[in-house]
């Protein structure tokens, strides 16, 4: 495996991989990772579909990607996923899979002449006193020491970063400012997560920083990710002969291993109880996905709280089990062992009639039942205990959503402090409570509260004990590569596995890239995968990440007036003064 870029390779048709026939894959879980390596496999690969098997616990695919009704309890998403222009792998495999609402179209056609049409971007992006404008300006309020600190976590070198946490490499006056408030809740970061992650995401996200304060960097999708994202491809792969086998949970992977040389044996797995599973040989291929953001959620109602499980964890334990066996599979502790520092709790609101939609609409500035662009992304609530945020998506978000219901997802980073209405941690809430709460800070009526979260709405709060495991801070070994060294039949996907560029987690297109990585790896396709956008690189970027850092403030250069003047005067006329000017440094 490679990594290309430009599109000298991107249109090009890899010839068939030699012995590919011959081949049988296994797939252990049958998230987004999972799903696109089968893709990968079929397209790129030429394997045949019905060689293909993935192997699912749950009664669906889709992983994280999800979005259900149930007729009970009301709509349900767990998460939403942010995109942009520059998720080169997840868009090179959407660009071959067709789409369901358009006859003749792609996935990626579909999403980009959406986007097109419909940009996002947020006109109230934080709110205080009760769903009065935060005023936030589009300022990031960072302190010269603040923006000092952001150079140096920018610099250093990744191991400086290892085993580190945010809030030993910044300060006060950093945890102080808009550029904390909009990042921390844009990605779910805690001043205890990782300073590797945070130095990773600002090399990787740094041409997007001037669209952190707006949301006008962002991209989503028409429906939720399930039917929009999950459902095409799976109807694609079941089309190619691929089979799906739904309620196996797999429990352990036997391994052969020498020095130089490590191959993957057998599969284990329980169905209805019974015990059950299949050996390996050199030509059968498995892609493991290992570890799980979302693994032990659970769903509360309207008028019960969400649960937080500590128990045994399936995805969690199967690594374990597998790590046990050899340290290059990783050490899943890192991640899984401290569920106090990994959970978060969501909720998804959907409200039954026109009262509370109004309120929507005065924090959002724009129509819900428009169709189109609502909040653009999420809205904070800064002054809430729980520190709040959510978000109303393009409506419908879900196909058989009514005409008159709007679905809101909301979470807060604070689960376990009591809330500023409700007294009561987000964690011990029903949906009902949890809605008053929302209410209360988009500035309804305190007299009304209670008569609206009761009869206007209808609120599903869900506990994740290890959504933010993949932040914790880690070191070089502690996820295990995409095809650890020797490997020869066997690889590791998703989010807890070590791709060998320079990608962040917490992203569709991290789950995609591991599984390219993964695929071509293993069966040694003639294509390069597309390398990570190099806007860390390109000075342009960096030149306009520094002038809105500084809220457009001009670099003060040091020395006499008389000097400086005269230096300026020099660089004006040259290609490095037309940059500075364009980029307002």
């Amino acid at each position: 495996m490679y990594y290309s870029r430009g599109n000298y390779e991107a249109f090009a048709s890899p010839r068939k991989p030699e012995g590919v026939d011959n081949k049988t894959v296994w797939f252990v879980g049958a998230g987004l990772a999972a799903l696109s390596g089968a893709a990968f496999l079929i397209r790129d690969g030429q394997m045949r579909g019905e060689r293909i098997t993935i192997l699912e616990r749950l009664s669906l695919p889709g992983g994280a990607l999800d979005g259900s009704q149930d007729p009970e309890r009301g709509f349900v998403i767990r998460g939403g996923r942010e995109m942009e222009d520059h998720f080169e792998c997840l868009w090179d495999l959407f660009r071959s899979i067709p789409s369901l609402e358009l006859e003749g179209a792609s996935v990626l056609d579909e999403f980009y002449w959406l986007n097109k049409d419909d940009p996002n971007y947020s006109l109230q992006r934080a709110t205080v006193n009760r769903g009065q404008n935060a005023h936030t300006d589009g300022l990031f309020t960072l302190s010269d020491q603040a923006q000092s600190e952001l150079i140096a976590i920018f610099l250093a070198t990744r191991e400086e970063m290892e085993n580190k946490r945010i809030d030993d490499v910044f300060g006060k006056d950093f945890f102080n400012s808009n550029f904390w408030l909009y990042w921390r809740t844009m990605f779910a970061f805690e001043e205890w997560h990782s300073a590797l992650e945070m130095k990773l995401y600002l090399h990787r996200f740094i041409h997007h920083i001037g669209g952190l304060p707006d949301l006008s960097a962002l991209k989503f999708t028409k429906y939720n990710q399930y039917e929009s994202l999950v459902l095409p491809l799976c109807k694609w792969l079941e089309q190619q002969g691929v089979t799906f086998r739904y309620g196996v949970e797999v429990t352990d992977v036997d391994f052969d291993i020498h020095p130089g040389r490590k191959q993957a044996t057998g599969i284990h797995w329980l169905k209805d109880g019974v015990a059950d599973g299949v050996s390996l040989g050199a030509d059968d291929l498995v892609f493991m996905t290992v570890g799980s953001l979302t693994e032990n959620s659970d769903n509360g109602d309207h008028h019960t709280p969400a649960r937080l499980d500590e128990g045994p964890a399936p995805a969690w334990e199967l690594w374990r089990r597998i790590a046990a066996k050899d340290t290059a599979f990783g050490r899943p502790d890192v991640f899984g062992g401290n569920i106090s520092a990994t959970k978060w709790e969501s909720a998804t609101v959907t409200t039954l009639d026109a009262r509370i939609p109004k309120y929507i609409r005065k924090v959002a500035k724009r129509d819900p039942f428009s169709g189109k662009v609502v909040t653009g992304g999420i809205v904070t609530a800064k002054d809430s205990s729980w520190l709040l945020s959510w978000t109303v998506n393009r409506q419908p978000h879900f196909k058989q959503q009514p005409s008159n219901q709007i679905v809101v997802w909301l979470y807060s980073l604070f689960v376990d402090k009591p809330g500023d209405h409700v007294k009561k941690p987000m964690q011990d809430c029903t949906g009902e409570e949890i809605t008053q709460e929302w209410l209360y800070h988009l500035g309804v009526p305190v007299a009304d509260i209670p008569g609206l979260a009761a009869t206007a709405a209808k609120t599903v709060p869900v506990m994740m004990p290890y959504v933010t495991s993949f932040f914790m801070p880690r070191q070089a070994g502690d996820r295990p590569d995409v095809v650890p060294q020797g490997a020869v039949n066997f690889a590791f996907i998703g989010q807890f596995a070590e791709s060998a560029e320079r990608d962040c987690i917490f992203t569709t297109e991290y789950s995609v890239r591991t599984a390219m990585e993964a695929v071509y790896t293993l069966l040694n396709i003639e294509r390069g995968v597309p390398e990570v956008f190099n806007s860390t690189y390109d000075v342009r970027k960096l030149l306009a990440a520094i002038g809105r850092l500084r809220d457009g403030k001009e670099i003060q250069m040091p020395g006499p007036a008389f000097l400086r003047k005269s230096l300026l005067k020099k660089i004006e006329a040259t290609e490095l003064g037309e940059l500075l000017n364009e980029y307002h440094t």
